[in-house]
């Protein structure tokens, strides 16, 4: 049987990093995501909170994926009823309007047991209107004129049991403010302005029923792009060709 040497698996391991990553290479996404959070230890005058919105900016689109992530909470006032960002890069606001939404909700009993969750979708079904505050500054609020509010604020997932057992009478059996968007909430704002290179440069999350209750958001880190791990491969891949085709090519040294 014939053996494989070092210097032929070197080149077939070469040729293959090589291959994958150029077969990865396809059409870039042509979208940018970036991630706000609460930061830890954030609380409002119902107790701690913990949120996140997502944003995905691609042409004429701002995708916004908001989250409510503090299980079994106790006030109304932990949840999210809020969220105004800013627009940067260049990114515009000026004429967008909001085109889908989509949730689900829940309604919590007297005794912190729920029924639902029953999916929901559609701007005025939804009920978080979006207001163009400046060319680069949005908002969606439930609370605002047209919205569902004080009803359909996003609640965190139930505790142990499966039930809100640690609610008060804010979010328990509570008539105004059932009932609840279940954990998050997806919106789409469309406009000429929105670009794959449109960033993000602040979010701030507001809660509760009344004003006042805002906790600035804090970037997530970002991870490696994909092109960037196959830009890697590439290299690692041409190292190692050449690496071998050197050896290959250097003479035989005379004993």
């Amino acid at each position: 049987m014939r053996k494989s040497s070092p210097k032929r698996e070197l080149v077939f391991f070469g040729l293959a990093l090589a291959g994958l990553a150029l077969g990865s290479v396809v059409a870039p996404a042509h979208a940018g995501v970036i991630t706000y959070v609460t930061p830890p230890g954030s609380t409002t005058g119902g107790g701690p909170v913990s949120d996140s919105a997502t944003f995905t900016t691609s042409a004429n689109t701002l995708t916004i994926v908001l989250n409510d992530l503090l299980a079994n909470p106790k006030d109304v006032a932990q949840l999210l009823s809020d969220l105004s960002f800013t627009l940067g890069n260049g990114g515009s606001l000026t004429g967008a309007t909001q085109t889908a939404a989509a949730s689900s909700e829940i309604t919590v009993a007297g005794n912190g047991s729920f029924t639902g969750p029953t999916p929901i979708s559609g701007v005025a079904t939804v009920g978080w209107p979006f207001t163009v505050n400046s060319a680069t500054e949005g908002t969606l609020d439930v609370l605002a004129a047209g919205g569902a509010g004080p009803s359909h604020l996003i609640i965190g997932p139930p505790g142990g049991g499966n039930t809100y057992s640690a609610a008060n009478g804010s979010i328990a059996g509570n008539g105004p403010h059932n009932p609840f968007l279940f954990e998050s909430a997806t919106f789409t704002i469309t406009g000429l302005g929105i670009t794959a290179d449109t960033t993000i440069t602040s979010a701030t999350f507001s809660f509760g029923t009344t004003s006042g209750l805002t906790v600035d958001g804090v970037v997530v880190p970002e991870v490696p792009e994909p092109g960037s791990f196959v830009l890697s491969l590439c290299g690692i891949g041409v190292v190692v060709l050449v690496r071998s085709y050197r050896s290959r090519r250097r003479p035989a040294v005379a004993a």
